[in-house]
């Protein structure tokens, strides 16, 4: 890239929302990211010492729905260039999570102290992002309504084991009325990088949710009585993983406060 094609991308990068969104971040935001930086892609993190690196990425293969990987550090490296230029991964999400031996030990809004050499930053992608396309349709986004965080579940659909990494599938939910909730599977069949195609309709209890208005994390949302729940995987999966491997120390996002990259969201339709 010649000198001014560089200043010139950086130049454009400098005035994009989604970099704007990263820099509230640096600076102490620490909200949900629904509907933050309309347009752009936002991911899940999970962080891990290199020497589990391989295993996690295998995880990632076997299980594409709740963990496609949109954007992998090298060891030691806090940046992600192809995610955005000035991305530190230490200090731009709203949130995280530190864990230790599976059970979270603190939630800073920056892991700066904690970040160590052998550390790989995987960025999954997230269903924030396909939900630009359905609003774009029409279709209402109940936690976006409601300003809160989207409700997710863990269920017993199990995930495809690898290493120490195996466990639960997480799933989000939005309700929808059934004739949305079918024009909501065809929309989202078109975004497979961030989850795709739900993986349930309906009988919440049939995929092991015993309450739904009782999420494992994020908030819960009302469900008419002429609306059905819909559920996708989803990139908190990890941190239900994570918690049964017991590793001694890795860290996420927090759920529902996710890292707001310079991808477009039309760049992983594919049709």
């Amino acid at each position: 890239m010649t000198d001014f094609a560089a200043a010139q991308r950086s130049s454009e990068q400098s005035s994009l929302p989604s970099r704007d969104a990263r820099l509230a971040c640096r600076n102490g935001m620490a909200s949900s990211t629904a509907g933050v930086a309309n347009g752009f892609v936002q991911g899940n993190l999970a962080i891990l010492p290199g020497k589990l690196a391989g295993a996690f990425h295998r995880f990632c293969q076997l299980n594409p729905k709740p963990c496609p990987i949109i954007g992998m550090s090298d060891v030691g490296d806090f940046r992600i260039p192809a995610l955005g230029l000035d991305l530190d991964i230490r200090t731009d999400v709203p949130r995280y999570r530190v864990w230790r031996a599976g059970e979270v030990v603190e939630e800073p809004t920056d892991i700066i102290k904690y970040w160590r050499d052998d550390l790989v930053a995987f960025v999954l992608g997230c269903s924030f992002s396909f939900e630009e396309a359905l609003m774009d349709d029409g279709l209402p986004i109940r936690h976006i309504e409601h300003k809160v965080r989207v409700p997710m579940y863990r269920t017993n659909i199990a995930c495809s084991p690898s290493g120490p990494f195996a466990g639960p599938m997480v799933v989000s939910m939005r309700p929808f009325k059934p004739k949305d909730a079918i024009r909501a599977v065809q929309i989202t069949s078109r975004f497979p990088s961030v989850h795709g195609a739900p993986v349930h309709l309906g009988h919440p209890h049939a995929i092991g949710i015993k309450d739904i208005a009782k999420p494992d994390y994020g908030d819960p949302v009302p469900v008419a009585d002429d609306e059905i729940p819909v559920f996708w995987a989803c990139g908190v999966t990890p941190q239900a993983v994570i918690a049964n491997a017991k590793l001694p120390f890795s860290i996420t996002h927090a759920p529902g406060l996710m890292l707001v990259t310079d991808l477009r969201n039309k760049q992983l339709a594919v049709l």
